[in-house]
């Protein structure tokens, strides 16, 4: 049974790869391979099966297989049936396989069971295998015969070709060596002329080297590169000739040869731009098709050049000025360069700087214009290839980028030229032209690319205040010894004197926006066009911005002094006229003097009679209506426009000169009220001389601003900040009655400060334009707390003249000697009235004689008598108030003495109405009030001393108040001064 099993399965395996491969076979659509195929597996079958079996018998063997019955489902049931392993293809023992399946006890039943079923399954399998084979029989007798057919054709051909091989060495012997060698020199010929023009060709290839030289230095950069590129085409035709390989080279060295120079020329337009060379650059770029490398290399070059020559402009100016000295300056970093210039250097070699930075912003601007037209006009011709708008597109952005990149590149460089040096030493005006140049630089940053510069703007911030803060403490300084060493004479200035006659202001008449530098308005001045145009159009073509200011720099000449101190007679008329000198003036500086007292009118305003029908109380009309000022005052005003042209041109420190500003005026208003307006005698007077909020401006001033520790050691910082008082000048002698205990020196000191109040309040609306949102209300409260409360200082300073002028003390005298408790009605006033008109006529006197030396203006003189009428009343009121016995008739007596002064008095003086009038009156009245209403009296007047009041009281004792009512009204009086104590 095991013999059976070896031949039965490898039975199987072989009729399946024979079915198989017939199958395949069959489906070849080449019959002869067909053929082949089944004679082989003819042979394979025959050889496979036993030695005895033939063909035929094989063939009988099939059809007795298929022609058993048996049912088609079950016989594909049995073949189901057989293990997956017999199916595989990888090759394996299938008798191991089975003795393995066998159980370790052996049934004999089972075995024989198991046997059948693997008979059935050969049996299924070797049927299955039959009749596929037969099926497939007629297809391969077929093949067999077509097999056979093609040996037969194989068989002719071969036969073909051995006559057609012998009739072409017939054919051969036929023809003449003549005539073959003919045909040979015919095609030798037609090589020879095609190697001769490429020979030709080669020469003149291998010359074009000295036209591209030549094409190089005529700067015809396309042409150069178009013959090279053609040349370069050419030879690529020969390339099979061995002497083409080295011109190749030959041509690419020129090539990057040509694109080194180009470079070079590309360079060349950084500084000085022209239209004609650049389209060549371009052009010769555009050929190479390298157009955004162009553009790359355009920046390189541009920061490039801006680094040479800030470069090569400070080492010159460094070099200069060291003379001979061995330091090596070009191995020095630029910002370390920087920190070698001179300050007599600065200025030339600053202006030079920006000279050169303008060449080259200028060429970056044209070339941005040429590309913008270029575009234009291509965008006109055609739209163009894909490639050409991205090369556009591209440059255009890399040209907008650059704006920002290059203005940066500048303003570092200015920033370290700007730190590079200590400025705090420049003179006042050197620094302005460097604020005007920095301040025309950053407006041309501004037209370039937009930008606020904040980089050149922290920087000359930075210097401008390191610079303003040393320059203001020296000026203080300064002003304080002007102050100790003043005299306080008039400087004569003419009557139409006006500040912005000065040079300091003339920069308000420009009507520019802060911004703009001076010497751009003043070109500007020229034609109004030209306002419109921008600094790159208007220096286009030719010319630099930076030119100007040395011609600036130039100052004309002033007219603001009057002749011998005085002016002709021709000026004096001119008070009465309008003046044509002004019609370049701002509206803020037109304003004249306007009386804050009464309101007055400008002089100029008013007509001639009005002015010669004026009463004597305004002591000037002898002179012109000039200002009253110092030469102190006109340096004041001179510093404070230096620090508004800073200012203007600087706006970033708008709020330190302002506050600065304020100082000088704190300082002048201070210096003012100490020199002659400090008397504690007479501000404990209680007549309110002094204002609250003149007294807060006061203490303010001191505390921030004034040293009261002077030569004491303290805090540096706070000590640096401050000035010592100033002392008035020994010169100055303000004891003498002869002089109204200078009271022309007061007067000009005081009237000054009014004046320069006056322009401050002019300059305010130009100030607040200045000064920042946030810091507006310093400048709001400087103005009405500080400038307003300079014609308060009046009071305080002519009240000290007021109060030595006349003699009060003798008037009480001269009351004490008057006997009051008189019997009848007396008709005649008494002889201290008489004195008291005595010594104000010659106050009055006195005032004429200082009024010809000095313009005494209508407030001075209406304040003066104003207060010698207040003490005149007041003393009376103290006399009245020291009689110890007084009748019916004595308080008469004082009325008439009363109204004979008032009336005297009132042909003295315009001041309308008499000061204290009532004062006076009342307390005359008052002796005939009762007991009820002297005490509402009591109550009610305040103004009184409890003095006064008290003898009020004990004088009426006996006449309509008892002694019951005497110490009821004191008691009252009592309880009123308990308060005050």
């Amino acid at each position: 049974m095991a013999a059976k099993s070896c031949i039965f399965f490898p039975t199987i395996v072989f009729f399946s790869y024979l079915f198989l491969a017939t199958h395949v076979l069959f489906l070849s659509p080449c019959p002869f391979v067909l053929q082949l195929i089944c004679s082989v597996l003819s042979a394979l079958c025959l050889s496979t099966l036993p030695l005895s079996l033939n063909s035929s018998v094989f063939l009988e063997e099939l059809r007795e297989l298929r022609e058993q019955p048996i049912d088609p489902l079950a016989e594909q049931e049995i073949i189901n049936s057989i293990e997956e392993v017999y199916f595989s293809n990888d090759s394996f023992d299938m008798v191991q396989h089975e003795l393995e399946k066998l159980p370790p006890v052996l049934n004999l039943q089972e075995l024989e069971e198991y046997r059948d079923k693997l008979k059935r399954q050969q049996a299924a399998v070797s049927k299955k295998v039959a009749d596929l084979i037969l099926e497939k029989q007629p297809a391969y007798v077929k093949e067999l015969e077509r097999v056979t057919a093609l040996q037969t054709n194989l068989q002719l051909a071969a036969v073909i070709c051995t006559n057609a091989r012998r009739q072409l060495s017939v054919a051969k012997e036929g023809f003449t060596e003549a005539s073959l060698g003919l045909l040979a020199n015919q095609r030798r010929r037609h090589l020879l002329t095609g190697l001769l023009k490429s020979l030709r060709t080669i020469k003149t290839l291998q010359r074009t080297d000295v036209r591209l030289s030549e094409m190089l230095e005529e700067e015809d950069y396309p042409g150069a590169i178009q013959l090279c590129l053609e040349c370069q085409k050419a030879a690529s035709t020969f390339k099979h000739y061995s002497c083409i390989s080295e011109l190749n080279s030959k041509l690419q060295d020129t090539l990057e040869q040509i694109e080194e120079q180009l470079d070079v020329a590309l360079s060349k337009t950084c500084k000085h731009f022209d239209v004609s060379h650049y389209t060549k650059v371009q052009l010769a770029y555009t050929l190479l098709g390298k157009t955004q490398t162009a553009m790359d290399q355009l920046h390189m070059h541009f920061t490039q050049a801006i680094h040479n020559t800030v470069f090569q402009v400070v080492l010159g100016y460094v070099e200069l000025c060291a003379g001979n000295a061995d330091t090596k300056f070009q191995k020095m970093q630029y910002k370390d360069l920087c920190t070698h210039i001179t300050l007599d250097s600065y200025i030339p070699c600053l202006t030079d700087l920006c000279k050169a930075l303008w060449e080259v912003m200028l060429s970056y601007h044209r070339t941005m214009q040429w590309h913008e037209e270029h575009d234009k006009q291509e965008n006109d011709a055609a739209a163009g290839s894909d490639e050409l708008v991205v090369d556009r597109s591209y440059v255009k952005k890399k040209l907008e980028h650059g704006l920002t990149r290059i203005w940066q590149d500048v303003q570092l460089k200015m920033k370290a030229y700007i730190l590079g040096t200590d400025m705090s030493n420049f003179k006042y005006d050197d620094f302005i032209v460097v604020l005007d140049v920095i301040s025309r630089l950053m407006q041309v940053g501004e037209e370039f690319c937009g930008s606020k510069s904040e980089v050149l703007q922290e920087s000359i911030k930075r210097q401008s205040i390191n610079y303003f803060k040393n320059y203001h403490r020296a000026r203080l300084e300064e002003l304080r010894m002007f102050l100790e060493n003043e005299t306080w004479e008039l400087c004569p200035v003419k009557s139409n004197f006006n500040i912005a006659q000065l040079h300091e202001f003339r920069f308000m008449g420009q009507c520019r926006s802060p911004s703009v530098s001076p010497s751009r308005q003043a070109a500007s001045l020229t034609s109004p066009a030209e306002k419109e145009l921008s600094l790159f159009q208007e220096y286009l073509q030719e010319g630099n911005p930076f030119e100007m200011h040395i011609e600036h720099k130039e100052e004309e000449s002033e007219d603001v002094l009057a002749s011998n101190g005085y002016e002709s007679d021709e000026l004096e008329k001119s008070v009465y006229q309008d003046y044509d000198s002004d019609s370049d003036v701002p509206e803020e500086l037109k304003q004249d003097y306007v009386d804050e007292q009464t309101g007055d009118a400008p002089l100029k305003s008013v007509s001639r009679e009005t002015i010669r029908s004026k009463k004597r109380s305004d002591y000037s009309l002898n002179k012109t209506n000039a200002p009253i000022l110092t030469n102190t005052t006109l340096n004041v005003i001179r510093l404070v426009g230096k620090y508004m042209q800073m200012m203007n041109i600087l706006k970033p420190i708008a709020f330190d000169v302002i506050h600065c500003v304020s100082q000088l005026f704190d300082y002048y208003l201070y210096a003012v009220y100490t020199f002659f307006g400090r008397n504690d005698m007479y501000e404990s007077s209680g007549l309110g001389l002094i204002s609250s909020r003149l007294r807060t401006t006061l203490n303010r001033i001191q505390e921030s601003l004034i040293d009261m520790n002077a030569g004491v050691h303290g805090p540096a910082e706070d000590r640096k900040e401050k000035v010592p008082s100033p002392h008035l000048s020994h010169l100055v002698v303000l004891t003498n009655s002869g002089t109204l205990y200078g009271l022309a020196q007061r007067v000009v000191a005081t009237e000054s400060l009014v004046f320069l109040a006056e322009q401050f309040e002019s300059l305010q609306s130009h100030l607040d334009t200045m000064m920042p949102a946030a810091k507006k209300p310093f400048l709001q409260q400087f103005y009405s707390q500080t400038v307003s409360t300079a014609s308060e200082l009046r009071k305080p300073i002519y009240w000290i003249v007021a109060a030595k002028a006349i003699d009060y003390e003798q008037m009480l005298l001269l009351m004490a000697g008057v006997k009051w408790d008189i019997r009848e009605i007396m008709s005649q006033h008494n002889v201290y009235v008489d004195v008291l008109l005595k010594e104000f006529e010659q106050f009055n006197n006195r005032l004429g004689d200082v009024s010809r030396h000095v313009r005494i203006p209508l407030p001075v003189s209406n304040v003066l008598w104003e207060h010698c009428i207040r003490l005149a009343n007041r003393t009376l009121v103290e006399g009245y108030a020291n009689v110890k016995k007084c009748s019916n008739e004595g308080r008469a007596l004082m009325q008439l003495d009363f109204q004979q002064f008032l009336i005297k008095l009132e042909k003295l003086t315009d001041l309308r109405p008499i000061p204290d009038k009532e004062f006076v009156e009342v307390y005359i009245k008052a002796y005939y009030l009762t007991e009820n209403d002297m005490e509402q009296f009591i109550k009610n007047h305040r103004e009184y001393s409890m003095k006064q009041l008290a003898n009020l009281v004990n004088v009426c004792l006996g006449s309509h108040i008892n002694k019951k009512a005497r110490q009821k009204l004191l008691a009252a009086i009592d309880d009123i001064d308990r308060p005050k104590r």
